[in-house]
């Protein structure tokens, strides 16, 4: 989760968010390259005592500024796209969760395991314990297994939601009567906060989500319990 003066993103628990982070590396380098080109260029003009005797035919460099920029864009636009169909790809999941967002709760239900589904309050703040986070923690957290291909099914029961894990690289709109899919693959055990960033009325930044990556292991074992129960 994100820290007090943390000015970097945040560190990425799965493959897509190292691609995120990756290009949102690449884009920044070239813009820094772009702006100290433009910055010098600049600052040189202003000590500049020469006068161009071909300033009003300068055909050559309208060639160039018009070429290099769309060269540029090129290096953008292809990372970009690459990493669009990877966020869309889909290889068959291990687990299937669904994600229902209310006001101001979610709802999940694991289908593959007897249809087991709860809801997810936040946990008030005169409620919540002292090593809890506020506005973040929940009562009831997802449990899913680390090192397994997750596929999440998010919709919505009311009015536009959003289930965005920063850590995770995921952020899936729920719209009421559609069903969108994406996939995710942790890295690590740890706990992963999120929230609904989504603009779905007063109180909307209080939809916190909280997701629990466990072994495989220790996750089957959940499962028998909530099953048995």
């Amino acid at each position: 989760m994100s820290t007090w003066a943390n000015l970097g993103v945040q560190d990425s628990a799965s493959p897509l968010m190292e691609q995120l982070i990756f290009f949102h590396d690449h884009a920044l380098l070239i813009l820094v390259m772009i702006t100290v080109l433009v910055g010098y260029l600049m600052f040189m003009l202003f000590f500049n005592n020469y006068i161009n005797r071909f300033l009003l035919h300068g055909q050559l460099i309208e060639m160039i500024w018009t070429i290099l920029p769309a060269i540029i864009l090129l290096f953008i636009a292809l990372p970009s796209l690459r990493l669009l169909y990877l966020l869309d790809e889909i290889n068959e999941p291990s687990v299937t969760l669904k994600s229902i967002g209310h006001q101001w709760y979610w709802s999940y239900e694991y289908s593959d395991f007897n249809n087991i589904e709860f809801d997810s309050y936040m946990i008030p703040t005169n409620e919540l314990s002292m090593d809890g986070f506020r506005l973040l923690d929940v009562d009831n957290r997802v449990i899913l297994p680390m090192n397994s291909q997750i596929r999440i099914l998010v919709t919505a029961a009311d009015v536009i939601h959003s289930w965005t894990v920063p850590a995770l690289g995921v952020k899936v709109d729920g719209t009421p009567g559609r069903l969108n899919q994406t996939n995710f693959f942790i890295t690590r055990p740890w706990l992963f906060y999120g929230q609904c960033s989504e603009i779905c009325g007063a109180n909307h930044s209080f939809m916190p989500i909280v997701i629990e990556s466990v072994p495989v292991n220790y996750f089957i074992k959940w499962i028998s319990n909530n099953v048995n129960s």
